[in-house]
């Protein structure tokens, strides 16, 4: 099991290696990380990778192109319905407003 911890609250989640992140709203009653389209296209899941950026897996290029546009580069920002836990990580859940 590997653990995910999401700020700003610090809910820390167990969940199987390779497991999406949107599996996180499975295990836990609150809905810490908003889904929408859950496909890279709508942008409502975007996080702040703070630790582990490596054990959610690579961005390809359409998930990079896609933070590129909402302003989001720099390399610590990520689409979580894009992210696939390797290892224990930790993020921020970026307020979109």
């Amino acid at each position: 099991m590997k653990r995910l911890k999401i700020l700003p609250t610090g809910t820390e989640v167990l969940l199987p290696a390779g497991s999406p992140l949107t599996e996180v709203e499975y295990e836990i009653s609150q809905r810490l990380i908003p889904f929408g389209c859950r496909s890279g296209s709508c942008g409502a899941c975007v996080i702040e990778v703070l630790e582990g950026s490596g054990s959610l897996g690579e961005p390809d290029d359409d998930e990079l192109d896609f933070l590129q546009d909402l302003g989001r580069t720099g390399g610590s920002h990520r689409l979580a319905c894009q992210c696939r836990l390797q290892g224990d990580a930790a993020i921020r859940v970026v307020d979109a407003t």
